[in-house]
């Protein structure tokens, strides 16, 4: 019968033996000791003579553990392979081994002699496999650190050869590319959460009934259940051209699509806003019918079902996405000229109006972002008007103050009356701040105070109209004074005027507290001395502004007739304002890119375009 055998007769297992002294001692050899003690001891530690004759005890508890898989956890889990037992247990040991009868203590002492022998072996083979594995780190570690130095050449070797650079000076690795857009700033649950607790948002979504499943996750917008079933509605998107490190992609219309679209334009001149929720009952998810049926609502003061109508088109148009085509890279266009992008555009705009509204200014600033990024040195939508007064209405002064430093070489921003009063006002609401260290807010204070005098020296007509947004009454020093006394309104070119009475009508509210005003009279008050001291600045802003405000481009206008502020469209020119505009498509750029053509019709008279919904009175919402 089998050692094995008889232990188990005897209730008895392998490593439950009183353990001697020093039995569980690990002592580290070196790598000579260990090869020279290592034939002295059989495998699992018996002797190799006659000591198992007399009843081997087993005093290694580790015995029955693979020594390779010991090795492998020692040298993942980064422990020490020296390690002893507490004092505690090595006391009781000691306890019994003293108070033991001799034959037990001979025995175990030379169990214990052949514990460590077998310890010392296992441990030589530790530190070897240690040895071997930090070797191989190494080695990955120098080869990792050389792989990453290459895929750095070769990143500067492409752009080299690719001769691209970004708007203003190359981002530093530490920081993000100026339009860079972020996922989670594009929820506006995100900035709800923030300003009124996860509870009050999600509140009403919590408990989740059984809803319907819809294809895949979107970023724009969150699918509602009581939206028709998703089916592809015959949109698609394509990949046009990669070069210079930017991607253009363009929207399609399948043959199915461009009946719709037919259909929908045939609607539009009947000036029936029923027609097209006919058409939406069968095509549920075409985008201009949306759009176009969106403005149809808010003329109603529905603006819930608008902004409803908006999320839907954005939902159709963002599941057809390209899988190249990224909202938060800053490298994909959509050219403008096609009519099939315009969509996006305007229902991104459209989105960003309705956000504002709803006092979610951050997410708004993502997408405007977002649309500049589409195709930054066009401007279709000219944003640039508009992305100042969203960063300081987020208070993301540190946003705006970046775009200026880094744009303004090569977009001349300072000449938008916008970014002239916009960015001083940054300047100066960050000085405020009392988290920042003396010494910046005091560079801050100085940088406002320069700034804010150029553009008031650059721009004399934006004053008084700005007091009197803000119901401030001037002092006789300044209203009397011919600079900005009222030649200095009258005067500047019209083009101007329009500038000038967008940004006041959408950020005079942005002047009104007493600290901002009180800062402003002390830098009116330093302009009108430098005026008066013959500054030759003075008179080189004002030929400049003769040269530069000769006449408003397109995209300018279109941005006016989008932001449906008063003053700024009662200042376009009268060809413009002698145009039929459409919501679905504001001005469209005369040099438009057509991939199919509309087929004429009896009815039709060609170049006569319809009159906007804004006439009409009802709609049957049967959808």
């Amino acid at each position: 019968m089998s050692r094995r055998a008889l232990r188990r007769l005897r209730g008895e297992q392998r490593g439950q033996e009183p353990l001697g002294p020093d039995a569980l001692q690990f002592v580290l050899l070196d790598d000579d000791d260990a090869e020279e003690e290592g034939p002295k001891t059989g495998l699992g530690g018996r002797r190799p003579g006659g000591a198992g004759k007399e009843g081997v005890r087993v005093n290694n508890r580790f015995e029955l553990i693979n020594i390779e898989d010991l090795e492998d956890d020692l040298v993942v889990n980064g422990e020490r392979s020296d390690c002893t037992l507490p004092d505690s247990a090595s006391s009781g040991n000691k306890g019994r081994a003293k108070h033991g009868n001799p034959e037990n203590k001979q025995d175990g002492d030379a169990a214990a002699k052949a514990g460590s022998s077998e310890q010392s072996n296992a441990s030589g083979k530790l530190r070897k496999k240690k040895k071997k594995q930090k070797n191989k780190k190494s080695c990955t570690g120098e080869s990792s650190e050389n792989g990453l130095e290459d895929i750095d050449r070769i990143l500067e070797r492409i752009e080299d050869s690719s001769g691209f650079s970004h708007p203003g000076p190359p981002p530093l690795s530490s920081r993000k590319h100026v339009l860079y857009v972020e996922h989670r700033h594009l929820n506006p649950d995100t900035e709800l959460k923030r300003y009124f607790g996860a509870r009050a948002v999600l509140g009403e979504q919590r408990p989740r009934q059984r809803q319907r499943v819809y294809p895949k996750c979107t970023w724009l917008t969150t699918p509602k259940s009581t939206w028709p079933r998703y089916s592809k509605p015959g949109l698609s998107m394509r990949l046009l051209e990669s070069k210079k490190g930017l991607s253009f992609f363009a929207f399609e219309h399948s043959e199915e699509y461009q009946q719709a679209q037919h259909k929908f334009l045939v609607a539009v001149e009947s000036m029936e806003p029923n027609n097209i929720v006919a058409l939406l009952q069968t095509s549920p998810y075409h985008v201009d019918s949306l759009l176009q049926l969106s403005d149809a609502c808010r003329f109603q003061e529905d603006q819930e079902m608008a902004r409803d109508l908006i999320e839907r088109a954005l939902y159709s148009m963002e599941c057809v996405f390209h899988p190249l085509f990224s909202l938060t890279s800053g490298t994909c266009r959509l050219d403008y000229r096609r009519p099939e992008n315009r969509s996006f555009y305007l229902a991104l705009y459209k989105q960003m109006s309705f956000l504002e509204k709803r006092g979610c200014p951050r997410t708004a600033l993502e997408y405007c972002k977002l649309i500049l990024s589409l195709e930054p040195d066009e401007d279709p939508l000219c944003m640039l008007l508009l992305i100042d007064h969203m960063a300081l209405r987020a208070r993301n002064y540190e946003y705006l103050i970046r775009l200026f430093q880094e744009w303004e070489a090569h977009r001349n921003l300072s000449q938008l009356p916008n970014f002239a009063f916009s960015v001083p006002l940054a300047y100066f609401l960050l000085s405020q701040q009392t988290d920042l260290p003396d010494h910046e807010l005091s560079s801050a204070r100085q940088q406002a105070s320069l700034l804010i005098q150029q553009a008031l020296t650059m721009f004399p007509g934006v004053l008084m109209p700005l007091l009197e947004y803000c119901s401030v009454r001037p002092d006789a020093t300044v209203s009397n004074h011919r600079f900005f006394g009222p030649d200095a309104e009258i005067s500047q070119p019209p083009a101007l005027s329009q500038l000038v009475s967008l940004y006041l009508g959408r950020s005079h509210f942005l002047w009104k507290e007493p600290a901002i005003m009180s800062w402003l009279e002390e830098n009116v008050h330093e302009v009108l001395e430098a005026v008066d001291s013959g500054d030759p600045a003075v008179e080189a802003c004002e030929n400049r502004r003769k040269v530069l405000y000769q006449r408003a481009p397109r995209n300018i206008h279109r941005h006016v007739i989008l932001s449906e502020i008063k003053e700024a469209v009662a200042a376009l020119p009268s060809d413009v304002t002698t145009q039929s505009v459409m919501g679905f498509d504001p001005l469209p750029p005369v040099d438009t890119i057509y991939s199919y053509v509309r087929p004429e019709s009896k009815h039709r008279k060609p170049g006569i375009l319809p009159l906007p919904f804004s006439s009409c009175k009802s709609i049957q919402m049967r959808m």
